[in-house]
């Protein structure tokens, strides 16, 4: 044979291994499949990306309204706890006007009266509705007389020497009167513990 006409035996391993050794027809057909599956691939990669896409605006979206509707109920709460205040105080207030009325009224009789008991009777009638109006919104006395000093109720302001020994740690005087208001303590009653 001559060296034109032979033709080069090529192994079939060798072309696999080595892409510059392979034909042209070979080598446009593997472009022609990879480009085929990366064809195929690229559509569904986009709508994955479009699909994460349009999940994180939709979360967005859930997030600003979540905020803004937190934002709203945050004001809304306010609003009605500064008017629920305002209707408490004007209930209040309220209650306490026929209170008033009969202080007034007391005030005018005693500057003809001559009778003192009859003066401290009225005087006498006008403390005991307040007292019941009070005690009606809640307001209660915090005992204290002979009790043990608790000092989430009492305030300690002087100790004296006390003249029996079930006095020790007692409270023997009281100077100021605490009050509740339903459960919470709005002043604290001030006394004298014995030691």
């Amino acid at each position: 044979m001559s060296k034109d006409k032979e033709t080069k035996q090529v192994d079939p391993e060798v072309v696999e291994n080595n892409p510059a050794e392979q034909s042209p027809e070979s080598a446009s057909t593997e472009e022609n499949c990879c480009a085929d599956n990366m064809a195929d691939q690229e559509p569904s990669e986009r709508t994955e990306a479009e699909k994460m896409a349009e999940e994180a605006a939709a979360w967005r979206d859930k997030y600003v309204r979540l905020q803004a509707e937190f934002d709203n109920y945050r004001k809304r709460t306010l609003r009605e706890k500064m008017d629920m205040v305002a209707s408490a105080g004007e209930e209040v207030i309220k209650a306490l006007l026929p209170v008033m009325d009969d202080l007034e009224r007391a005030l005018g009789a005693t500057e003809n009266a001559t009778d003192v008991s009859a003066v401290r009777e009225g005087v006498v009638l006008i403390s005991n509705k307040l007292n019941d109006t009070l005690r009606g919104k809640g307001l209660s006395e915090i005992e204290a007389l002979g009790q043990e000093l608790d000092t989430d109720f009492h305030e300690a302001i002087a100790k004296i020497p006390a003249q029996d020994k079930k006095q020790k740690g007692k409270i023997v005087d009281v100077v100021q009167k605490g009050y509740k208001l339903h459960d919470k303590v709005i002043r604290h009653s001030k006394v004298v513990v014995g030691e």
